[in-house]
């Protein structure tokens, strides 16, 4: 019988067998590549960790240069008396200006304009688009035309928009006086009256941004899971209940969303009343001066820096002001909703 033997390591040249594990002093790195490697590993490092600042520097540094820089100079010149002529000639008279505003009644009518403007804009804007976007988010033939045509008035220029509109609310020939005179209706005045010229500016207000809400509000909407509606759907309700106590409740972010970025533009109104009236006066009697207006005719018309300051940080305060509101209201509703649940 006859037994397999392993085979015998050759002999080294001392005539014994070589060990089978050698230390292989090759192998080990050098000191010049030891460093090499740590020098390495020491970048890698780096670049983990300090790399994203990087990549989000260039947001930070555009906002301080065109951002922060104007806001705080805007400030600091809110605080002094000026002229647009001589920006650099300042006199400093504190919180003269601010106080001058408080008793300025031109002011006042355009905050007063500002709001009602806001708010015969934004309330119609954000139901009609929230209403275009339930329609649109059922399947239907030739979706995609009618989301491109949904942005195509935000996409249109405002200068463009806003002498289409004019013409269309013309005393003498306008299509919109033509309309009201077949149904025996006399001729408005849109520009001269308060509430006429207010709700010319809506109108354009709404064209402009009806569509851009209704495609953030389908977007909101496509994201909202299936299960909910086919559980309400065996529980009985019908559409308009699926998007009272489904749609809706999903939405509650996104509409605030909406309704704090339509208040923003709503309070920065500008390029429909001054295109609309031709000037910065808002109109013969100031019926539609906005808060953006009455800035650019004290800073730019009448050439007061100082002044102008002082409405554009009053422009500012507000927002804050109004941001803190709805923020208020969210925490609110959302404890409400927690305490039912």
């Amino acid at each position: 019988m006859t037994t397999d033997h392993a085979k015998a390591a050759p002999p080294d040249s001392s005539g014994g067998a070589a060990p089978r594990h050698t230390s292989d002093k090759s192998s080990e790195p050098t000191e010049r590549e030891a460093k090499k490697l740590e020098r390495r590993s020491r970048w890698y490092r780096w670049d983990l960790k300090y790399s994203p600042y990087a990549f989000i520097s260039p947001f930070f540094l555009f906002f301080a240069a065109f951002g922060l820089f104007p806001l705080i100079y805007t400030g600091w010149a809110a605080l002094h008396q000026s002229s647009l002529i001589d920006p650099n000639n300042m006199t400093w008279v504190g919180l003269d200006n601010f106080t001058r505003l408080w008793n300025d009644e031109f002011f006042w009518n355009a905050l007063r304009n500002t709001f009602t403007i806001g708010i015969i804009s934004t309330v119609p804007q954000l139901l009609m688009a929230l209403g275009l976007a339930h329609v649109l988010n059922y399947k239907l033939r030739g979706s995609m035309a009618f989301r491109v045509a949904m942005l195509t008035p935000y996409a249109t220029s405002i200068a463009a928009a806003t002498l289409v509109f004019a013409m269309l609310y013309g005393r003498d020939y306008g299509m919109i006086n033509w309309a009201l005179g077949l149904v025996g209706i006399d001729p408005v005045n849109w520009e001269a009256g308060t509430w006429t010229s207010q709700f010319a500016i809506s109108t354009i207000v709404i064209w402009r941004w009806t569509g851009y809400n209704t495609l953030i509000y389908l977007a909101a909407m496509q994201a909202v899971p299936n299960d909910l509606y086919e559980s309400a759907s065996l529980d009985g309700a019908s559409r308009w209940q699926q998007f009272r106590y489904v749609t809706i409740p999903s939405l509650r972010p996104t509409i605030i969303f909406t309704v704090v970025v339509s208040t923003i533009g709503a309070t920065q109104l500008f390029g429909e009343p001054l295109l609309l009236a031709g000037s910065p006066n808002g109109g013969s009697q100031s019926q539609y001066q906005t808060l953006g207006l009455y800035l650019y005719e004290t800073g730019w018309v009448n050439l007061h820096l100082g002044r102008a300051a002082a409405i554009a940080w009053a422009m500012f305060l507000l927002l804050i002001v109004i941001g803190l509101l709805y923020w208020l209201l969210t925490r609110l509703v959302g404890k409400s909703n927690g305490e039912e649940a």
